[in-house]
Formats: C-alpha cells, sequence, structure tokens
C-alpha cells in the first residue's frame, strides 16, 4: 500500500488536499517507469491504491491530469526514440500504452538496449482510447506500415486531430495513412523524396509542427520533440498556420 505520510510529503505537495497542483509529481514519484516491467500493470496498480488511500475524489483528481498516450512499435524500433519520449510522458504524469502488432510480445530496440513487452495488439484498439499517438523509428515502422491495423489506427488518431508525433523514419506511418499531402514534415533525410512525392513539405529542422502532427529528423532532435509534444497536450493542437509558414520550430 501507498504510505499517506511519504504522499504528504512529496517536495511540492504541502498536504492531500491540494493534491490538484502536484498530481503529474505524485504520479511520476509514486509510478517509477518500468524499463523492462509492464508499464500497464504498474500504472493501474499505483491508481488503485491511491484510490484505496486516499479516496476516490483524489482519483478523479489524478486522473484528470493525466493523458493517454499510445506507443505504436515492433521489433527493430530506434532504442532512443522509444526510451525518451517514453521517460518524458511518463514525468510530466501521463500514461502510456504500448501498442504492437500481438499482445504480450515482446521487440527488441535495433541497437539491443531496450526491450518492451506489448501490452495491446493494435486490431483490438480504438483511437477512442487514447489522447495521443508517438511512433519511433528504425526499422518498425517499415514493418508496421505493412500492418491494416496499424495504418488504420494512425489514420483514425488524424481524423480525430490527437496529436501524433513521428521521429526518423516514422513519417513513413504517415505517408502510409494518407496524411502528408500539403503538410509540413521533417524526417531523416532518406525519407525526404518519399515525403515530397507524397505531397508533403520537407523541412530540414529539429521538429517541425504543422497542425496535429510533430515530426523530428533523428535521435538528436529527442528533447525537441519530447517538448514540443507535452507542449501540445498542455494546450491543444494548434491551429494550422498559413502555406507560406506551416513549418515551426520549437
Amino acid at each position: 500500500m501507498i504510505d499517506r505520510t511519504r504522499i504528504s510529503s512529496i517536495s511540492g505537495c504541502v498536504a492531500v488536499p491540494y493534491l490538484a497542483d502536484c498530481a503529474s509529481k505524485l504520479r511520476h514519484e509514486i509510478v517509477q517507469p518500468q524499463r523492462h516491467g509492464d508499464a500497464e500493470v504498474a500504472s493501474r496498480t499505483a491508481e488503485r491504491n491511491i484510490e484505496l488511500e486516499l479516496g476516490s475524489m483524489a482519483r478523479i483528481v489524478l486522473v484528470d491530469h493525466w493523458m493517454k498516450i499510445a506507443f505504436l512499435v515492433d521489433d527493430m524500433f530506434e532504442d532512443s526514440e522509444f526510451r525518451v519520449p517514453y521517460d518524458r510522458l511518463h514525468a510530466a504524469g501521463h500514461q502510456v500504452e504500448i501498442l504492437g502488432l500481438e499482445r504480450g510480445k515482446s521487440v527488441e530496440g535495433k541497437k539491443h538496449e531496450e526491450r518492451i513487452k506489448v501490452e495491446r495488439a493494435v486490431s483490438e484498439v480504438s483511437a477512442r482510447d487514447y489522447d495521443a499517438l508517438v511512433i519511433p523509428g528504425g526499422y518498425s515502422p517499415d514493418r508496421l506500415r505493412v500492418n491494416a491495423d496499424a495504418v488504420r489506427f494512425t489514420k483514425e488518431m488524424a481524423e480525430r486531430e490527437k496529436p501524433i508525433a513521428a521521429v526518423c523514419h516514422a513519417p513513413w506511418m504517415l505517408i502510409e495513412a494518407g496524411l502528408v499531402k500539403g503538410r509540413s514534415i521533417t524526417s531523416w533525410p532518406s525519407l525526404k523524396t518519399d515525403l515530397i512525392n507524397a505531397g508533403a513539405r520537407w523541412v530540414d529542422k529539429e521538429v517541425v509542427v504543422d497542425g496535429n502532427l510533430i515530426t523530428s529528423r533523428k535521435p538528436d532532435d529527442l528533447e525537441a520533440f519530447s517538448k514540443a509534444l507535452l507542449q501540445m497536450l498542455t494546450q491543444g493542437v494548434p491551429e494550422r498556420a498559413a502555406a507560406s509558414d506551416r513549418a515551426t520550430l520549437h
């Protein structure tokens, strides 16, 4: 069970009645990201414990501060392009769920630094259940883009104007879902021709925001990429700029 004394003494949280002012910090300190564990189980267990210890009102306050973010991955994803935004989202208090082609499958990064468990198959989920989508790069997007359910889910998230953050080779998924025509996009340089041929305006910047789409080029851009996503989760999807000024650098 969660220690009430610890909850009320967490830095920045004067007492439990002021929980609304520090919900994200509370969640981050109680539910540490699980590098090789089942993040969904850890998250749900902590939420249940908070409800038991503090009562249903505290749970309502906490949930109001969290968003549910889908990560879409398969084998050979770029390790850091999963880990960095995953950790930044957890630190901000959001719930992350790992989606893939098969529930329970263990997938490994191409540098063999990360091995994660797929929590739900993309075939069994709906865009209604998530507030944003993150697609890491590496070889994973090339595997995902030939899967009809992965493409369908990505397209549904876009249709609902929910944030979609795609880094490195992940804009391949955006092409497959028909989302890039007329949009400002960046990517790993080898995708430049593919994106232009699909109707995108390719931009060489560390992060490009065009409406609900957030794209970055490579691992060196991940801090800017994560910052842009967190900003969109906090402030909402911005209106698209005029055609002459759609690439936004953060």
